[in-house]
């Protein structure tokens, strides 16, 4: 099987998250099934910002969204949603 990069964005619940603390909690919340890639701090609007996750996964079912239930159960996280997949 392939390799499939999948970028994540994670809302806080507020904008007093100290996205620091975020990005932290998102890297240990990150499942040994998938690389670590890069995160972003991304501005929404009126001080509200999001925080991008990109991670490599084996191109397997289910494991896409194995990673996202992780990343929802980081404290301070509102949504997660899927922004991009693309196979590598």
């Amino acid at each position: 099987m392939g390799q499939v990069g999948v970028v994540y964005r994670m809302m806080p619940t507020g904008v007093d998250v100290d996205m620091k603390q975020l990005a932290e909690s998102a890297r240990q919340a990150v499942p040994s099934i998938a690389k670590l890639r890069g995160m972003q701090v991304q501005d929404i609007a009126y001080g509200l910002k999001a925080l991008v996750v990109a991670v490599q996964l084996e191109d397997a079912g289910g494991v896409v969204d194995q990673v996202e239930e992780a990343l929802r159960k980081v404290p301070h996280v509102e949504s997660v949603e899927v922004i991009d997949t693309s196979l590598i």
